[in-house]
Formats: C-alpha cells, structure tokens, sequence
C-alpha cells in the first residue's frame, strides 16, 4: 500500500534561452530520471520550454512555432509513463501571448493554465510580452481548455488534487493557491523564474512555507537556472517541496546541472488536517475536474521522506531550547493567573523525586516570580511510601530545600497498612489494590493539605501518563490544576534539563541526578540493593514509541498499518517489527480503555498541538470498541 503517500519533484534545468528544441530534450532526460525514482508529479520553471528571459524573441514566429512543437513534443513523450508532467511556455490566443504552464499526462495535454499575476515592477517587464485571462477557453490544437482557476485531479482514489501557480501569483497579497485550495487542491505547483539578490533566497522559502502551512498543503516549486541569460539578472534554479510549513526537500542553488529534488508528500495527513479545519469546503466540480488521467500510486517505500521519530521534540539544539522556553512560559503564566483568579495563597506539589513532579515544582517556582511572590508560598509535600529509594527521596528533599520552597514530608506506610486492614486486602499482595492504596493516599493527603492552607494543588501528571491511562483513578489523576497535563513524556526530560541549564550549581546538580533517575511509579518496594524495581517502561513499553504513536494516531487518525509503517522508517532499526507491533497494539488498547479517566481531568494549559483535553481538543466517547483499530 501506499498510505496516502504521493512522490513530487521540483527540478531546474540546465536549458539554452530561446531554444526549444534542446530545452525538451533535457526535459525528457529529467522525466526518465523521475521515472526511475517512481515519480508521479514532475514540476519545471516557468517558461521551460522557451527559457524565461527570452524577452522581445517572444514576439517571433520562428520563438512560437518552436515552442509549440517542443510542447506537442513533450506531450507525446508522456504516453504510456505513468507521470504528470508540467512545463512553462508561451501560448498566442487571438492575438496576445499568455505565459502558461501546460499539464501533460499519457501522450496529451490536460490543462494549460495562464499566468494571473504578471510581474512589472523593478527587473520584471513581463506585461511588455503578456497578457492575463479569466476566462475558460478551448484550444482545439490541444484538446483541451485553458482556464486559470482549473485544478487537475492526479489520483481520484486517493483524493489527490492539483492546483498551480507561476511565479509571481505566489508573491501577491491573494496569491491563486488560496483559491484552489478552498476549491480542494491538495498539492500546488509553482513554475516560477525568481532571480537572485541577497536575502531573497530566506524570504523566497518562507513564503513557500508559510503558503502550504496557510492552505494545508504540498507546494512544489520550480524555479530557473542559472543558465537564463544574465544580461541584467542571475537565477539560480531554486528547488523545494514544502508540506503544511515544513520544507521536505529543497535542492541546490546554482548547479550547471539540472537538479530534480524529490519528495515523498503526505496527502492522508493533509486531508485529515483539512478535515479538522472547517475553513475548508472541497467544491472540486466547480473547477472541471477530469479523473481520466489519474496515475497508478503504486506501494511507497518512503525514500524520499523524513519521519520524525520524536514528534513533540525538535532535534536543533537551539530550536529545542526555544521550544522549552516556550512551553515553561505557557505553563506557569496559566498557573500564575489560575492562583491569582482563585485567591489561592499559594500552592501544594507532590514531589517524589521524579521528572514529573519536578517539572511541576519547577513551573510553581516560576509562577511565583511571575506573581511577585516568595517560593515561601510553595509547599512541597514528599510522602515516601513502599516503593520510594532513597535516591528520590533524597533528591525531592534536597530540590525544595534548594529551591527555598516550605517542605514537609508525610509517610504513607502507616495509613496505607491501615487501610488494606480497613478494606480487608492482605498487604503481601502486592497487586492493583495495593498500588493504587498509595496512590489514593498520596492524592487525599495533598488535597487535605491544600485546603488546610488555603492553597492550590498542582497536578504532576503528563500527557504520555493520559493517553496511556498510566494514572489511578481519583488518585495521582486528580488535582487542582494540571500544568503538565498537554507535555509528553519525551519532552517533560528537556524542559528539566531546560531549567538545569539555567539555575544555580546546587539545583542544576539536583535537577541532573533527576533526569539520570529511571521512570518510575515506585509503587512496588525496590529491589535487594535498594533500587527502582519497578520501571514503568517495561511494563507499558517506551515511552518515545508511544508518544510517536500517540502524535501521529490523535493528530492525523492514521491506522495501525500505517503507524507502523512509520515507526519502523522512523526509528530505522532500533525496534524490530515484531517489537512495534507490540507495543502499537499496546497503545491502541490502552489508548482506548483508558477515555474515562481523560473525561474528567482538571484544567491545565494546552502547549502543542495534541492535547487530551475534553474541553477542546479530544472528545471521544468513553466507551468505544477498539476493534478496527488493531
């Protein structure tokens, strides 16, 4: 299967302005090339059959005649090549010249489509040689209509829609992709001739980007060579594939050389998003939508694509510590203004020692300066209990001594005991009842501690914890307010290191020995030697798996078959299928059975684009199968 998968190319072409002849016959070496790469979309610049500084020449018969037979030429190469190909050239109607990018698949032309904005402002003079149309016309030399508005269906199967724009129509304020994309275009070409000065390259991208990010969709842009002619300008064959912001590919600037840059697009994902957002209704009819030239999308290996194997966490450096920067700033300003709306005197946190609690400790610490207030105002409560090392406790203890907040410590052993005697369990069971004793214990200790001192209590649970139910019920899933409620497990780890990096020696050294401490419940007692023996990971599986399962399932809804198709190119030999496979039907199930504890979750700030909240972002019925899913 191909999995909603579609390949796109860009290229630049080594051409000779004013010859069509020799520019078609590179053409068809890139398309033989595209081929071989199992390309379905091959995009050129604009005016590639011509070149696009041929000027006055445009006004030639010998220039037009030419460029009418390398089109026909092109077209004829097409038959029986299961690709989409679109070139740039001239074409005369009635007397005026219209700059056009023409589709060609199995041996014809689809579509021709114009120009609507035409450059004619500091180098360009382009309304010297061309005019614009904005009506629907039929070229019997073609067979087929011109119309600026038209898209072309690549694949009806898989509801794969083109729209396409040359140059300029992207640099306007409504640039024409706009429109097509409301209309249902999913992938919009650009034939495009942009020249060269400083800076313009960064800004060139960032239109690409921000355009398919606007309209949700896959941009393929083509731009021309260095081998235009320079007699006032140098272009430099500007290639790139963009989807929903992101550039996939983008190839080299300046090559003598053609230069395809190819792309596997995600259409499943940007017809989910689509879905999602309602400022998009599909109308393909309006547009003349044709399905005799579909391509056959065969099975894609995903060569040409990056996965991510850590979604929720940016591989830069420099981007990851902004990214941390953010988050911790949504957090404890919701906090902040969470204390200050309620009247509350301060906060009550649960720290034992481990990341999460640690990060919510670290987000009340930075509320409290927001506030102007003392971290005075912050009680810790650490309440050891059977399974608690020495190790965390003695690191809960020495980061609030270090962080200067009041501190108490409450053991939960003797209450515990007490109650398994209460409800009749026999304590050397150490099963759910057992567990789930502690965790109970915890949560009615520092509810009752929070209304003793007028206080709010935080919440330490993240959104790995939710998704996968790893919380108890009316236990460790309760508090006042959530502050790490929307942050992945495999983020939570570089927020810390986040506020290691910045604080004291004293803390920092805490905050390391922290992050060096296995995930951990510590529910269980430790093992002869004093350590965790219960390690959430190998119970429930890695966490960075399911946070990639959980980003890809809940934010695009893809299948199983799908999901670990990913994983595997994602993580590239780190987990075996079998191992994948495991852990995703582990996910699914757990994912699923464990709604009712995500429908009644305490506020807490939303910080990425997956939340488990029931207010906003997820609703899901309580009670769903889970069948079709696994």
């Amino acid at each position: 299967m191909n999995y909603g998968f579609f390949r796109v190319a860009s290229a630049s072409l080594k051409l000779k302005v004013a010859d069509p002849e020799y520019n078609a016959s590179e053409i068809k070496k890139v398309i033989d090339e595209a081929l071989t790469e199992q390309v379905r979309l091959l995009v050129t610049p604009e005016l590639s059959i011509t070149g696009y500084t041929c000027a006055d020449l445009f006004f030639t018969r010998s220039l037009l005649d030419a460029s009418s037979r390398a089109v026909n030429d092109l077209a004829q190469y097409t038959r029986d090549k299961n690709i989409f190909v679109v070139v740039g050239a001239p074409l005369e109607y009635q007397g005026k010249l219209y700059n056009c990018a023409f589709v060609l698949r199995s041996g014809e032309v689809v579509k021709i489509i114009p120009k609507q904005n035409l450059a004619n402002y500091n180098e360009f003079y382009e309304k010297r040689w061309f005019a614009t149309m904005d009506d629907e016309v039929y070229f019997t030399e073609y067979e087929c209509y011109m119309n600026p508005n038209s898209l072309v269906c690549l694949d009806e199967k898989n509801k794969i829609m083109l729209g396409i724009e040359l140059c300029e129509d992207l640099w306007v304020p409504n640039p024409p992709s706009s429109n097509h994309c409301l209309e249902g275009a999913n992938i919009i070409a650009n034939l495009s001739a942009s020249d060269e000065y400083v800076s313009k390259a960064e800004y060139r991208r960032s239109l690409v980007a921000n355009q398919s990010a606007r309209c949700i969709c896959s941009y393929v842009y083509a731009g021309a060579s260095v081998h235009e002619s320079t007699t006032d300008l140098v272009f430099s064959g500007a290639t790139m594939v963009a989807e929903n912001g992101a550039i996939l590919a983008e190839g080299e600037r300046f090559s003598r050389e053609s230069v395809i840059t190819i792309a596997d697009i995600d259409i499943e994902k940007l017809n989910t998003l689509r879905q999602k957002n309602m400022s998009f209704e599909s109308n393909y009819t309006d547009y003349g939508i044709t399905f005799e030239y579909c391509v056959q999308n065969e099975n894609n290996d995903l060569k040409y694509r990056f996965v991510d194997p850590h979604p929720f966490v940016p591989a830069d450096d420099e981007k990851r510590r902004e990214r941390c920067k953010e988050i911790f700033a949504i957090q404890a300003s919701g906090l902040a203004k969470r204390i200050e709306h309620v009247g509350s005197k301060g906060v009550v946190v649960g720290i034992s020692g481990g990341l999460d609690s640690t990060l919510a400790l670290l987000v009340s610490v930075e509320a409290m300066k927001l506030l102007g207030r003392d971290n005075s105002d912050i009680l810790g409560i650490t309440m050891p209990g059977f399974g608690t090392t020495d190790r965390t406790h003695d690191n809960a203890v020495e980061l609030m001594k270090s962080l200067g907040v009041e501190s108490k410590e409450i053991s939960i052993k003797d209450a515990c005991i007490q109650h398994m005697k209460d409800i009749e369990h026999d304590e050397s069971i150490k099963d759910i009842t057992y567990e789930n004793t502690q965790a109970r214990e915890r949560t009615q200790i520092l509810f009752d501690m929070a209304n003793k001192h007028g206080k709010l209590l935080v919440g330490t649970g993240d959104l790995s914890e939710l998704a996968m139910g790893w919380c108890t019920y009316n236990g460790d899933h309760m508090s006042m307010y959530g502050v790490n409620a929307s942050v992945p497990k495999t983020l939570v780890r570089y927020l810390v290191e986040y506020v290691a990096d910045i604080s004291d020696k004293k803390t920092a050294s805490i905050l390391y020995d922290i992050l060096d401490t296995p995930v951990s419940p510590e529910l269980l007692p430790p093992d002869e030697n004093g350590k965790i023996a219960q390690k959430t990971e190998e119970n429930i599986g890695p966490y960075e798996l399911h946070d990639f399962f959980l980003y890809n399932f809940v934010r695009f809804g893809f299948t199983k078959e799908k999901l670990a198709v990913l994983a595997l190119k994602a993580f590239d030999g780190r987990y075996c299928e079998n191992e994948i496979n495991h852990w995703l039907e582990v996910f699914i199930k757990r994912f699923f059975i464990s709604q009712f504890k995500r429908s009644c979750i305490p506020d807490s700030p939303k910080v990425g684009s997956v939340s488990l909240s029931p207010r906003g972002d997820w609703r899901m019925p309580s009670d769903a199968s889970f069948n079709i899913f696994i």
